[in-house]
């Protein structure tokens, strides 16, 4: 088996912290001074970091603490110190696994309010009565959090939703990113095959989720922000995982949707599986997923809005008899993400969607009929990437009706 196992980069944030880090120093050097600029002409002052994305793509820092309250607190100003507050158990990674250059830990007690402790810091770096931006859409800030933070915040300082200045930097990916991608295509075919090669009638359809999993951690990935989706049998339609194993049929149909994670770089793909003999009609719904997913890969263009894919989508299954199964969209961006999805949005791919597509920007495109007509369904789906010709596409595998 390949194993894609990563490398760390020694670093040093600007008090002389010794720490270790998923990419080379600079390109988190990088990564900062654009926020910066993004934020200076934007006019504001500090951003507070809430999402966990964020959080480790600006400084390498990776914990499942923003299930807590978490905050990291980034100066407009070059030269100056970025501060994280977070908890004990993430102080130790924090320190060693992330630039932020100075690492502040709140209390549980029964009175803890860790947004009155943000508040004193955002004083002491003078920050009252300037204009602050909050990744309000995040995991990593719940709504009882956030009525915290405001409530502490109200008459300190002007607040506004700050959301997408870190998103915008990155949407793009750097050639180190595009790597990381790469390799999780390389982890996410093999999860496919992995599963594909333990289908069998009489087992439950979670062995296929184990083989899969089994074979990206064996294969140097990490477990994945979301997935995997196996659906069997009449649950093959739904759009979302459930949960409870269920009993692969000698006749039967199982979608499969997962990720590839590698450093957190998530590539997703989808199949459909059959035991038995196939359904002429599966197979022609598979044919119109496939040539709706190629015209959509031939149609990625830098330059081009990204609804346009989603008209594609429309029109091809529109045409072919499917308006009623097809979704109202067919694909979003992917990123480095972290639980509970592999959806790195905004954008999703809906027609309409203005924004231009840059070279560097990955997206997932999922062509899914679900026929509640006929019980079958038929779902596709690979992860490229706007390159200045055609897309780079992160799977080898064929798109085809899989006979297990």
């Amino acid at each position: 088996m390949t194993m894609y196992v990563p490398q760390e980069f020694a670093g040093t944030t600007r008090g002389g912290r010794q720490v270790l880090l998923k990419f080379k120093q600079a390109e988190f050097e990088t990564r900062l001074a654009a926020t910066r600029l993004r934020m200076r002409e934007r006019g504001i002052d500090a951003l507070i970091v809430f999402s966990q994305e964020s959080h480790y793509w600006l400084t390498s820092y990776d914990t499942a603490g923003y299930v807590f309250f978490q905050a990291g607190l980034v100066l407009a100003d070059d030269g100056s110190d970025t501060v994280l507050l977070t908890r004990t158990p993430d102080l130790r990674q924090a320190n060693v696994a992330s630039l932020y250059d100075d690492v502040r830990v709140w209390l549980n007690a029964e009175d803890a309010n860790p947004a009155n402790d943000l508040r004193a810091i955002m004083a002491e770096k003078g920050l009252a009565g300037k204009k602050i931006g909050v990744e309000y859409a995040t995991y990593g800030l719940t709504g009882a959090n956030a009525r915290m933070v405001d409530k502490a915040l109200d008459g300190f300082c002007v607040t506004e939703d700050a959301s997408d200045i870190i998103r915008t930097g990155r949407l793009v990916k750097s050639a180190a990113e595009l790597e990381h991608v790469r390799m999780a295509g390389k982890l996410a075919d093999a999860a496919v095959r992995a599963a594909i090669d333990v289908t069998k009638p009489g087992i439950p359809d979670t062995v296929l989720s184990g083989a899969a999993l089994t074979s990206m951690l064996a294969g140097g990935g990490d477990i994945p922000s979301g997935g995997p989706l196996v659906n069997s049998g009449s649950r093959a339609l739904y759009g979302r995982g459930i949960g409870g194993p269920r009993l692969i049929e000698e006749q039967d149909q199982i979608l499969v949707e997962l990720a590839g994670s590698h450093c957190r770089y998530h590539v997703v793909v989808e199949h459909t599986l059959v035991t038995g003999k196939p359904d002429p009609r599966q197979l022609g719904m598979l044919s119109v997923a496939k040539d709706a997913l190629d015209q959509i890969k031939d149609a990625a263009r830098a330059g081009a809005e990204l609804g346009t894919l989603d008209d594609i989508h429309r029109r091809v299954l529109d045409d072919a008899g499917f308006a009623k199964a097809r979704y109202a969209a067919c694909g979003y961006a992917l990123g480095c993400t972290f639980k509970p999805t592999w959806m790195d949005v905004p954008p999703m791919i809906y027609s309409g969607n203005p924004l231009i597509m840059t070279p560097g920007m990955v997206f997932f495109v999922h062509i899914m009929i679900p026929d509640a007509t006929t019980g079958l369904t038929a779902g596709v789906g690979q992860t490229f990437a706007i390159t200045d010709g055609a897309p780079e596409v992160f799977s080898d595998l064929p798109v085809e009706l899989y006979c297990c």
